[in-house]
C-alpha cells in the first residue's frame, strides 16, 4: 500500500512540474486589457523596450516556450487569460503583435498552430 501512495505522489509531482506555476492563474487580465497604458507597458517589456514588472518578466521568460508548445505547460485558466491578452493586443495594437510574433517565432514555424490555439481550436 505504501508503494502505491509513494508512486501516486511521484506521478502527481511529475504532472504538477509540467505546468507553469498556478500563482498566475488569478492574474487580473481584465485590468490589463482595459488599461491601454498598462497593456503597452507589458508589450514594451516583452519587446525589450521597457521595464518589466515581476509578473511581466516571468511571462516574458515563458513566452517563447509557450509559443513553441502552444502553451502546453499552461493551466486551463492561464490558457484563457493568454488568449484574452493576445486578442487584445491583436485588436488594439496589431503592429506590436507582429513584432512579438517576429521576436518569439522568427521563422514562423509555430505560427499556424499558435494561431489555432489563440482562436481556441
Amino acid at each position: 500500500m505504501r508503494v502505491l501512495v509513494v508512486l501516486a505522489c511521484l506521478v502527481a509531482a511529475t504532472f504538477a512540474a509540467e505546468k507553469y506555476h498556478a500563482k498566475y492563474d488569478n492574474f487580473d487580465v481584465e485590468t490589463l486589457i482595459q488599461n491601454d497604458r498598462l497593456l503597452k507597458a507589458y508589450i514594451n517589456c516583452f519587446l525589450d523596450r521597457g521595464r518589466c514588472t515581476a509578473e511581466g518578466a516571468d511571462f516574458k521568460k515563458a513566452l517563447p516556450e509557450a509559443v513553441e508548445t502552444t502553451c502546453a505547460k499552461c493551466t486551463d485558466k492561464q490558457k484563457v487569460n493568454i488568449r484574452k491578452v493576445i486578442k487584445a493586443i491583436q485588436e488594439k495594437h496589431p503592429k506590436y503583435w507582429d513584432e512579438l510574433v517576429s521576436k518569439n517565432d522568427p521563422t514562423g514555424k509555430y505560427r499556424v498552430n499558435f494561431d489555432k490555439f489563440i482562436q481556441g481550436s
